[in-house]
């Protein structure tokens, strides 16, 4: 080990190997002295393809968002599958592949399948992707790029009865950063303090486009498709909320997660005060070796105040003509853009009720095997936008939201997910916000249809962005009605 580096002294372990550090400090000291001799001995090999090697200890209960709120490595992020599902807490970087054009996702594709295949089959680079790579971007949409996928240095991974602590090594390039890494164990905290758990409170609000533009958008679609040109577009309001202190992002994350079961959960921090976060009730899709799976989800109702109400409006959504002729263009456009990639492809041909915590929507599955030889950046790009944020047909519902929508969507709509050597799964970044410092721009949408009023999808919208205006202790729904 590098001299001065994580002693047993430097984080509370006594030489005999006593406990006066506790779980965690422990494991920090067990893990760099395994990072030590693996480096080492990487350093003294012959030069080979380089590869991930994969280091892990136990840390015992650990809270990961709350963990994740404690580091001050960058950049930070955090995955959960719907209901729950491999929760992950990451931060750091052991291999970061970016980039600012849609035409550089072929590099990406070289990249990770070489990396990937030739290292620890558990390894994963999490990421996402602009909703719209030809869109000039605004500023604030800077640090994420065209798409942004990381390989973390640490993750913790939740368990059965712990948490894992895993470092992730790429050998033999991190034989040059063996200090560098120590460094970086040094520096992960354990803190669970609760302190502080108070998130500020919101001052103002901006609406872009406001309801008048709102308006004037669903008119200008909807004489769209009176002549033709389009059968559906996703519409989408960008409404910024400012503070007056710095917002706590991965605070508001965790409870997010807290106030939305069910959903996927998701949570990109590129540079310090920046931050992507969402709970999506979405799948865009998960490969498992050739097995692939999605679903067309389109169509929305709150939950109900009664069990009586409840059923009401489940009735109300499958009885409806407009909710189901806008799911079936997803349902459609979905198998459309698979089809060419599966050696068998089976879509459900009917919908089905799907139910989160505070809404409910249409939902058909689709299960697939892929062709031999597809990739998950094909399979990306294959099927992103769905209609379900689109339109349909695909080129033409872009080209009306770039003409429409007053801002830049960013990743709000965008694949988010992770990438591994056998296994991947996305879901379509909906449901999200931007932190950026004092201000958290909520980004939603409202699929417009022939017979679609726009007073009703602009309550559609309210009612979407209400998970994160009720972590804030009000309702939207006073302002939709002015």
């Amino acid at each position: 080990m590098a001299r001065g580096l994580l002693s047993r002294e430097s984080i509370g372990l006594e030489r005999n190997g006593g406990p006066s550090g506790g779980l965690p400090a422990r494991a920090r000291w067990l893990l760099a002295e395994r990072i030590s001799r693996t480096l080492s001995e990487a350093g003294d090999a012959p030069v080979i393809t380089e590869r991930v090697v994969r280091l892990a200890v136990p840390v015992g209960q650990v809270a990961l968002l709350r963990w994740l709120r404690a580091q001050s490595l960058l950049p930070k992020v955090y995955w959960s599958g719907r209901g729950g599902q491999s929760a992950r807490a990451a931060v750091g970087v052991a291999d970061l592949q970016e980039g600012d054009a849609p035409e550089s996702a072929e590099a990406l594709r070289k990249h990770l399948s070489a990396l990937l295949s030739s290292g620890d089959a558990e390894a994963r680079y999490y990421g996402g992707l602009r909703f719209d790579p030809l869109r000039e971007p605004d500023a604030e949409w800077a640090p994420f790029g065209a798409y942004r996928f990381v390989l973390p240095r640490f993750e913790l991974h939740t368990g059965d009865c712990e948490a894992m602590l895993v470092c992730n090594l790429v050998l033999p390039r991190d034989t040059q950063r063996h200090t560098e890494i120590l460094e970086e164990v040094e520096r992960l905290s354990f803190s669970q303090d609760a302190s502080g758990d108070t998130l500020a409170e919101p001052v103002s609000r901006t609406d872009h486009p406001d309801r008048e533009g709102w308006r004037l958008n669903v008119e200008r679609a909807l004489a769209a498709f009176s002549e033709g040109r389009l059968d559906k577009v996703v519409l989408a309001r960008r409404t910024e909320f400012g503070f007056a202190e710095e917002l706590d992002a991965a605070l508001l994350a965790e409870r997010l997660e807290e106030a939305t079961p069910g959903c996927f959960h998701f949570y990109v921090e590129p540079e310090a005060g920046v931050a992507f976060v969402g709970a999506s009730p979405e799948r865009l899709f998960r490969r498992e070796g050739y097995l692939i799976e999605s679903e067309a989800v389109a169509g929305t109702r709150p939950r109900g105040a009664s069990e009586a109400d409840d059923d009401e409006l489940r009735d109300d959504l499958l009885r409806s003509e407009k909710d189901k002729a806008e799911h079936d263009h997803v349902r459609v456009g979905i198998g459309e853009a698979l089809g060419p990639l599966c050696d068998e492809l089976e879509v459900e041909g009917g919908a089905s009720e799907m139910k989160t915590a505070s809404r409910r929507h249409l939902v058909s599955r689709v299960r697939g095997v892929l062709r031999e030889g597809v990739t998950d950046p094909e399979i990306l790009r294959a099927l992103h936008p769905t209609p379900a944020v689109g339109g349909y047909p695909k080129e033409e519902a872009l080209a009306e939201i770039r003409a429409a929508e007053p801002f830049d969507r960013g990743w709000y709509a965008g694949p988010v997910g992770w990438i591994g050597a056998n296994e991947a799964e996305f879901a379509v970044g909906i449901r999200s916000g931007l932190v950026r410092g004092r201000s958290l721009s909520l980004f939603s949408g409202a699929g417009i249809v022939e017979g679609s009023v726009y007073e009703a999808e602009w309550a559609e919208v309210e009612q979407k962005i209400g998970d994160f205006t009720g972590i804030f202790g009000f309702d939207p729904a006073p302002h939709a009605a002015r």
